[in-house]
């Protein structure tokens, strides 16, 4: 009789022994999930990122050429925005330009030489909003916001 006694027992140790496995490894896959969608998320914040880096570059070398051969000559505080929206990223690049001109040596006897510097800020940023220019500050608190700058100074 006492066999009988040992084998329910047996029988539902075993039981909750396999509710704790599975109650286990319900916790380590939901753990490898969140992980996993964590790493989504920073991969797709890395690819905007490169792409915002990407247009901020385009932005300078498009307002190198307004300063140089385009028309923003004497790019007194003017700036454009470009909306590459059209591209799926949803990036925007505001462009703007500043000049001075400096006296340098002499280009004749009594007569000096004047140089202009260029000041080309080139500004790329995730914008939901076509009016808005870059950098968003309503739109930098937000998930996903990605902004890069560069800074470039040109003489002609």
């Amino acid at each position: 009789m006492s066999r009988q006694r040992q084998r329910p027992l047996q029988r539902g140790l075993g039981a909750v022994a396999v509710v704790l496995v599975l109650v286990v490894l319900a916790a380590i896959a939901a753990a490898v999930v969140r992980m996993g969608s964590q790493s989504q998320g920073q991969t797709s914040q890395a690819v905007q990122g490169a792409r915002a880096t990407a247009a901020a570059r385009a932005g300078i070398e498009w307002g190198l050429y307004q300063a140089l051969r385009g028309s923003w000559t004497t790019c007194s505080s003017a700036s454009q925005t470009l909306d590459l929206a059209a591209d799926g990223g949803g990036l925007r690049v505001t462009v703007g330009c500043d000049s001075h001109v400096y006296n340098e040596g002499e280009s004749a006897p009594g007569t000096p030489a004047t140089v202009r510097v260029f000041t080309i800020d080139a500004v790329a940023c995730t914008s939901r909003s076509a009016a808005t220019a870059c950098p968003d500050a309503g739109a930098a608190t937000t998930q996903g916001y990605v902004e890069r700058r560069r800074v470039v100074q040109a003489v002609n």
